[in-house]
């Protein structure tokens, strides 16, 4: 299932992000999120969707403008994020296309992901949902002692 977060997912929330950050270089952060954080995301995202399975929240999709300058503001970037076993079953899809669809009714013209290099599945994912890849900044992001290359991925809406 697919639903808007309420405050009283915040700890769920902060499970899949914080997995996203520990476990992986899908996210260059090296700090867990807090929960006042997360808490603020909710409140102040044009949109957070999660995602259930079997109860569980298992995922979320999130966007915002791409830079605050005002003339950005019709251009969105995403966030979304899965556990490994909510995978496979169509969520990404469902959220991806949430979160595109509230962006586009708001007038946003393009979105934008920022996809670590090393992350060949969320490269896979945003090309099979129409992002096409328009530039690599080489050496950008710093994890776990090695230099991480970002993707620029972009769909207009």
């Amino acid at each position: 299932m697919i639903r808007p977060a309420t405050m009283d997912d915040a700890q769920a929330l902060r499970a899949v992000w914080d997995t996203m950050i520990t476990d992986s270089t899908a996210n260059f952060s090296e700090l867990r999120k807090t929960e006042a954080e997360v808490e603020e995301a909710i409140r102040t995202r044009p949109l957070l969707l999660v995602a259930e399975l079997d109860g569980k929240v298992v995922g979320f999709a999130t966007y915002g403008q791409f830079r605050t300058n005002s003339g950005y503001r019709f251009t969105m970037e995403n966030t979304i994020a899965l556990l490994p076993a909510a995978k496979g079953r169509g969520l990404g899809r469902q959220l991806m296309t949430g979160i595109e669809d509230h962006a586009r009714a708001g007038g946003a013209h393009s979105m934008i992901a920022g996809v670590s290099g090393r992350n060949a599945e969320g490269i896979a994912f945003h090309k099979a949902c129409g992002y096409d890849t328009v530039a690599v900044v080489p050496q950008s992001g710093f994890k776990w002692g090695e230099w991480l290359d970002l993707v620029l991925m972009q769909k207009f809406l």
